[in-house]
């Protein structure tokens, strides 16, 4: 996406603020509403019910005065059947002159990605979104309950517990992670100092960029919410931990000899580093999301040799690698492999991979907690009419580069995040993947 610079003095700063149900969000608001410093601040309160619940807790607290500095948006999600009512709504706000910050409450249900997406058509970047500029997205916060975490992240086997009230909630919680600029950890007071430092790794391995606020009751200050400058629109596809991964994995391929031609092996390594089809629990991929997917069959790496040294592991046993090979699953193998054995210490993972029925086709899988997704995203640069493939090669020096001499650029190469993972077992049950009889 083309975007051109412009000049925020003119545009009204927005924040955004998520987090899952009863994680403080509201809390948070009031507080931030109650010490604005000299902010007139206008408030969007997203709300899934007919009644908007948090739109009530925030007028009694005293923290709005006036009915048209409060807006519910209520009976739908900002980050799908509302998105065009919020982006009216904050238009609407900006014209009137009256504010000069607009801070929105998601539903906790809410993935941020979509909803970032929505007001940042608003920031007049975009030369293809025929909207006058009028505001831009100035920080996302999540705020995270650490006690929740604690419980539901704080073994590897609680992540696929059967018997948890809400429908993977898991995943929802990992997507407000990852996408955001600023993490609120509340209730710190309802866990141990163990259990905090435990969750912070989690937190830290999903989303290494973020800044990380710690809180007992929502109380922060207000210039870590309000004006922070910390959004950058290019930059949040690459904070996530997974990215991260990816990255540290192409440099390394980059540097590497290259020596191992035994094309049976695969590339893996410890990160040793801190480290959206959307629906409710909006979990397909619609949104720019899969611009992180930039380096996959227009550029992805894949040589083939081992990392021997695994690294330090980290103190809470969480842990990043990457699997890599270049041979094509079995479609019937790699489903199983999903679906019935998938180890349930694994907390994220994504990535690309082929399947020997489909060879044209590159698929992005994606899990987390409980859910897990395939599907089709283009085709693989091997696949394309030999003079188009190899213009692509020719501008492209670095995919020729890792072009492997029978596939291509096709490849496996998927990121594990997770706690005390087995990483010989992965890599062997992956290996198992992979379809009888190829080359």
């Amino acid at each position: 996406m083309l975007r051109i610079l412009n000049n925020k003095k003119k545009l009204i700063p927005v924040s955004l603020l998520t987090g899952y149900l009863g994680a403080g969000k509201t809390t948070l608001l009031n507080h931030v509403l109650s010490n604005q410093e000299g902010y007139k601040v206008a408030v969007i309160v997203n709300d899934i019910g007919e009644v908007n619940i948090d739109e009530t807790l925030i007028q009694r607290g005293g923290s709005v005065q006036g009915n048209d500095s409060l807006v519910p948006l209520s009976n739908g999600c900002i980050c799908c059947t509302l998105a065009t009512d919020l982006m009216n709504q904050i238009i609407d706000l900006a014209k009137s002159k009256k504010f000069d910050y607009i801070l929105i409450e998601a539903s906790g249900i809410c993935e941020p990605a979509p909803i970032a997406n929505s007001i940042c058509m608003l920031d007049g970047t975009d030369p293809s979104v025929k909207i006058p500029g009028v505001a831009y997205l100035d920080n996302i916060t999540t705020v995270v309950d650490a006690k929740r975490m604690a419980d539901e992240f704080g073994s590897g086997k609680a992540l696929l517990n059967d018997n948890l009230e809400e429908d993977d909630i898991e995943n929802l919680l990992i997507q407000q992670i990852e996408y955001c600029t600023t993490i609120i950890l509340n209730k710190l007071d309802l866990v141990t100092d163990e259990e905090k430092k435990a969750v912070l790794e989690v937190i830290k391995a999903l989303q290494p960029e973020a800044k990380i606020i710690e809180t007992e009751n929502g109380v922060v200050d207000v210039a870590e919410i309000l004006s922070t400058g910390r959004f950058d629109y290019e930059k949040i596809f690459e904070s996530a931990g997974w990215i991260k991964a990816f990255q540290a994995e192409n440099e390394e391929d980059e540097d590497d000899d290259d020596d191992d031609e035994d094309e049976h092996e695969h590339h893996h390594h410890d990160d040793d580093d801190d480290e959206d089809e959307h629906e409710h629990h909006h979990h397909d991929d619609d949104d720019d999301d899969d611009d992180d997917e930039h380096e996959h069959h227009h550029g992805g790496h894949h040589h083939h040799h081992h990392h021997h040294d695994e690294g330090e592991a980290e103190e809470y046993g969480i842990g990043t690698f990457v699997y890599q090979n270049v041979k094509p699953f079995s479609k019937d193998k790699f489903e199983d492999f999903v679906f019935g054995h998938w180890p349930a210490n694994v907390i994220r993972a994504k990535g690309l991979f082929w399947i020997e029925d489909d060879p044209q086709t590159a698929y992005i899988f994606e899990q987390s907690g409980k859910q897990k997704t395939a599907r089709g995203d283009g085709s693989w640069i091997a696949a394309f009419p030999e003079k188009e493939k190899k213009e692509i090669l020719a501008e492209n020096p670095d995919i020729a580069a890792a072009w492997d001499p029978v596939y291509g650029d096709r490849c496996n190469k998927l990121v594990f995040i997770g706690r005390n993972m087995d990483k010989k077992a992965i890599i062997a049950a992956l290996d198992n993947c992979i379809a009888d009889d190829v080359i």
